[in-house]
């Protein structure tokens, strides 16, 4: 077997998630998947993180897919942000919510939607890697707590790195068999939901390439089984030995790895990622492209600072990222190479092109 995962490999795996999705699970749903999927990406032009100018922009986008009310009105939303690493890091002088992390104004934007929309309860949810309530650490990065919950729908705060506010771990199995595990534990809120959204950031990542809606969902699994071998209700370490090198089995109880999976992170990543999408299936994508950064995911890298003044969102997670990768400057459909590249847009100019390094 190839032990890398070219993108069109990569988004031919998120399609079968989306068929899966659909009810075509099984053995058989390799075989059965239909061709790659078609569904409507909306793009808006936002040069700055205005909170108006960003609601207005969304308000548009999300009348251009069909609307919010049938698919939110009376339920259970479950908003995934990217958070990774330390939100209170800044890089290139200028905070994580404007670099690498999605930016309040944007969630704000969209959880106002939502709230109009009729939804009856916001979940925000991530997994990080800090201790104490995940409002604290919001609040202490800038966010504005009390305008979330002056909405009209119930906003509740989830830290997915351990059992939170549940009782207990819920198994969700991968509808397919797996791509590096046949099922994964969870915590309540992923499962705990009605609609799940993926708001993510528009940038690089090391090893996948880019992360966007679909990269977003690798931060589900809790690090309390994740991170080591012992289950660790208080663990705030990362995930790498176990899912990028394999090199750690996870906690006793929980699903184990299939057999004979490569141990290169740039095989593992990829499929995690499709795993991920397969347990816990997004049904809006939104992407935070306003400011952000090139050359990889956090500021454990060297990154450029980027202005593409753009937002996206699709209720079809391959095609929206489909989409966002070719704005960023690359084929989304071409084989995997050895050479790494990031992107750059202009922000005068608003052109993409290639940063090879």
């Amino acid at each position: 077997m190839n032990q890398g995962m070219s993108r069109r490999e990569f988004l031919w795996g998120s399609a079968v998630v989306g068929a899966s999705a659909l009810g075509l699970s099984g053995p058989g749903l390799r075989a059965a998947a239909p061709k790659a999927p078609s569904s409507p990406v909306s793009i808006a032009r936002c040069k700055a993180y205005d909170f108006r100018d960003v609601l207005e922009q969304m308000q548009t986008m999300m009348d251009q897919l069909g609307g919010l009310r049938k698919l939110v009105a009376g339920k259970t939303v479950c908003v995934k942000v990217n958070l990774t690493g330390n939100p209170r890091q800044k890089i290139l002088d200028l905070p994580a919510s404007r670099t690498y992390h999605t930016h309040p104004h944007v969630v704000l934007a969209a959880t106002t939607l939502l709230d109009q929309a009729g939804a009856r309860r916001i979940r925000i949810v991530e997994t990080t890697y800090q201790k104490g309530p995940l409002e604290d650490l919001l609040k202490d990065v800038g966010w504005d707590l009390r305008a979330l919950s002056a909405l009209s729908a119930k906003v509740e705060y989830e830290d997915t790195r351990n059992k939170g506010q549940g009782k207990r771990y819920h198994e969700v199995k991968v509808p397919w068999g797996g791509s590096l595990y046949p099922a994964y534990l969870l915590n309540h809120a992923y499962v705990d939901c009605d609609v799940y959204v993926s708001l993510a950031k528009l940038k690089n990542h090391a090893t996948a390439g880019v992360t966007l809606s679909l990269k977003n969902n690798f931060g589900i699994t809790p690090t309390a089984l994740y991170s080591q071998h012992e289950d660790n209700e208080e663990s705030t370490s990362a995930r790498v030995e176990v899912f990028h090198k394999g090199a750690v089995r996870p906690a006793d109880g929980v699903p184990q790895e299939l057999a004979d999976r490569p141990r290169q992170p740039s095989h593992r990543v990829p499929r995690h990622t499709v795993d991920a999408v397969g347990i816990r299936p997004i049904d809006l994508a939104i992407i935070d492209g306003i400011e952000t950064v090139s050359g990889g995911e956090g500021p454990w890298l060297k990154l450029a600072r980027q202005a593409p003044g753009l937002l996206l969102a699709g209720r079809n997670a391959v095609c929206t990222d489909a989409v966002a990768t070719a704005v960023m400057g690359y084929d989304p459909t071409a084989a995997r190479t050895a050479k790494r590249s990031s992107f750059a847009l202009s922000p005068v100019s608003g052109r993409a092109g290639w940063d090879a390094r």
